[in-house]
C-alpha cells in the first residue's frame, strides 16, 4: 500500500519586514481535509524568514505523522524557486534555514514544493495573520 499523500500549505507574514512576525501552517490529507494546523508568532523577522520558518514547522509536524511523501504549496515564488534549486540563497539566515528545510524534507522522503496564487493559500495566511494579531506590541 502506498504512504498517503499530504497536501501542506504554509504562509510567514512580517509587519514592517523585518518586524512583528509570525507563521501559518495546513496540513490537508488527500481528500483535503485538515489533519493539523498550526499559528504561531516569532518574533522580529524579515517575510522571507518567516516564510521559511513556516515550511520547518510544517516538517516537523509531517514527521510527528510519520508522514513521509507530501506537496507543499506555498505563495512565495522566491521561497518555492530557492527550495527547487533555481535561486540561489544569498543571505545567511534564509541560508541556514534553506539547509535545515533540505535536511529535514530528505529525512521525510518525497516532499515537492510548488507556487500557488495568494488565494490558493488563504487559510494558512489567515493563520498567520491571527498569531501576529495575538502577538504582543512591540
Amino acid at each position: 500500500m502506498t504512504e498517503p499523500r499530504y497536501l501542506v500549505h504554509t504562509d510567514g507574514a512580517s509587519r514592517g519586514n523585518p518586524g512583528p512576525a509570525a507563521i501559518g501552517v495546513v496540513i490537508q490529507d488527500a481528500e483535503g481535509h485538515e489533519v493539523a494546523v498550526h499559528s504561531e508568532a516569532i518574533g522580529r523577522a524579515t517575510n522571507n524568514v518567516a516564510e521559511y520558518r513556516a515550511v520547518v514547522q510544517a516538517l516537523a509536524m509531517l514527521a510527528g505523522l510519520g508522514a513521509s511523501r507530501a506537496e507543499f504549496l506555498l505563495d512565495s515564488e522566491l521561497v518555492v524557486r530557492q527550495l527547487n534549486g533555481l535561486y540561489r540563497v544569498k543571505d545567511p539566515k534564509m541560508a541556514a534555514l534553506h539547509g535545515e528545510v533540505r535536511r529535514r524534507a530528505a529525512q521525510l522522503g518525497q516532499i515537492t514544493f510548488r507556487h500557488v496564487p495568494r488565494h490558493q493559500n488563504e487559510r494558512a495566511d489567515e493563520l498567520a495573520n491571527q498569531a501576529l494579531d495575538r502577538a504582543p506590541a512591540e
